[in-house]
């Protein structure tokens, strides 16, 4: 249990690097607020619990996670995940299940799973991370059309069958507007604001845009400008098979997402210093990144968001490389991040309401199509033949299917390939 706890090295060096720490802290702040609650509305739990997940999971996770400079929070993958499960058992399940799945997480780290989770095929993680972008993408239809979201549970068919509902009725031409204009700024804005986010110029310029023009718009709605004490959850009507599957699937999408950002990090963090020469003392800690740790610390964050109404939490990709190229040195960075989102419901709550949904739609679709890469996708279509046909069914699979088993299809795919002479080459 010593290894899995926080330790005193953790902070080592934390009064010559606290102003990197404070400055990519706040940056990675700016980024995640659009997100969390973007993410929070797209699996029809709220935008509160997106925000609550990214505070609570993101403070916890940074204390007791296995990296220095992964941040956490909900995340698109995660998002996939639960949409199914709110559709077919309702938002009443995912706190039970938030439960369960964090337990399996603290007793992964416990017996040293981590291992197990790092070692996926690349070209299995490309494909899924490509579907996944796709996904999400569709996922965002109903909410740009400011439409109620079909009934369903696949993604695409969820979006064919928005797109029919308002040929039939018409398009909410405000809505439409706003959804297009989201998705022009989030483009644009970094050749024209280079230092500031992107998704965070996009909120604030279509948010003006609404109420300059008294547009009519869903708009995020009445945020709490507090925590809520944390409480146990009642049990769900459901029976046990339900919330253990989904449950099981919540956990090893978690552990693999968190695993692999938190290697992420650690690269990128090495990359940096390689490029500038510089060392940092933080860097002196004896363990560079710990997946048994993250394990055991990604599952405490993610029982505690599920206590105080938030959603599973993982790892982000994203903003962790965010965090890391913005100059973090420790885990105060990401401690940061969370006490920004805190301070940014206290204090301008009533703003952040006013928020179109239609905007953050805009956004997370562009968020979604930049993780399909063309360059990463050439390259595993290239290599050799494994590689390409392993990352294609996996994509397709994470589409049509779900997550879970788009990565057991790919990763039985790759294996059964790999014993083949013929496709080795």
């Amino acid at each position: 249990m010593r290894e899995l706890l926080p330790l005193r090295s953790d902070y080592t060096g934390i009064r010559a690097n606290w102003r990197h720490d404070l400055l990519a802290g706040i940056a990675v702040g700016i980024v995640a607020l659009p997100l969390a609650l973007g993410f929070g509305i797209a699996t029809g739990t709220g935008a509160t619990s997106g925000i609550i997940t990214a505070i609570v999971a993101g403070f916890l996770a940074a204390i007791f996670g296995g990296s220095r400079f992964q941040v956490s929070g909900p995340t698109g993958a995660m998002t996939v995940v639960l949409v199914p499960i709110v559709e077919r058992h309702g938002v009443s399940i995912i706190a039970f299940v938030g439960l369960i799945a964090g337990a399996l997480s603290v007793m992964a780290g416990v017996f040293k799973l981590g291992k197990i989770f790092a070692r996926i095929p690349w070209s299995v993680l490309e494909g899924f991370t490509a579907g996944i972008g796709l996904v999400i993408a569709l996922q965002q239809i109903p909410l740009a059309l400011d439409i109620e979201k079909p009934a369903g549970s696949n993604a695409f068919k969820v979006g064919w069958k928005s797109i029919a509902e308002v040929s039939a009725t018409g398009v909410h031409t405000h809505a439409l507007l706003i959804t297009f204009l989201a998705i022009t700024t989030m483009v644009l804005a970094p050749r024209i604001f280079p230092r500031i986010p992107a998704s965070i110029v996009t909120v604030i310029f279509c948010t003006f845009i609404s109420a300059a023009f008294q547009l009519s718009l869903s708009e995020i709605g009445a945020l709490p400008r507090s925590l809520p004490i944390p409480s146990l959850p009642h049990f769900p009507s459901e029976g046990w098979g339900v919330i253990l599957s989904s449950s099981l699937a919540v956990f090893a999408l978690g552990a693999i997402e968190s695993v692999l950002s938190g290697k992420v990090a650690e690269g990128l963090a090495h990359a940096r210093q390689n490029d500038t020469g510089t060392r940092d003392q933080a860097s002196d800690q004896p363990a560079a990144f710990n997946s048994n740790r993250e394990l055991f610390g990604q599952g405490l964050a993610t029982m505690a968001s599920a206590t105080m109404g938030g959603i599973p939490a993982t790892g982000a990709i994203a903003r962790t490389a965010v965090n890391v190229r913005s100059g973090a040195r420790s885990r105060v960075a990401s401690m940061i991040h969370a006490l920004f989102l805190l301070s940014c419901i206290v204090v301008f709550a009533p703003l952040v309401s006013r928020i179109p949904i239609s905007a953050l739609a805009g956004v997370l679709i562009v968020t979604a199509l930049r993780m399909v890469q063309p360059k990463v996708v050439l390259e595993a279509l290239v290599t050799t033949k494994i590689n390409a046909i392993t990352m294609v069914i996996t994509a397709i699979s994470t589409v049509a299917l779900d997550l879970i088993w788009a990565v057991v299809i790919g990763i039985v795919v790759h294996f059964a390939l790999s014993k083949l002479p013929w496709f080795a080459r």
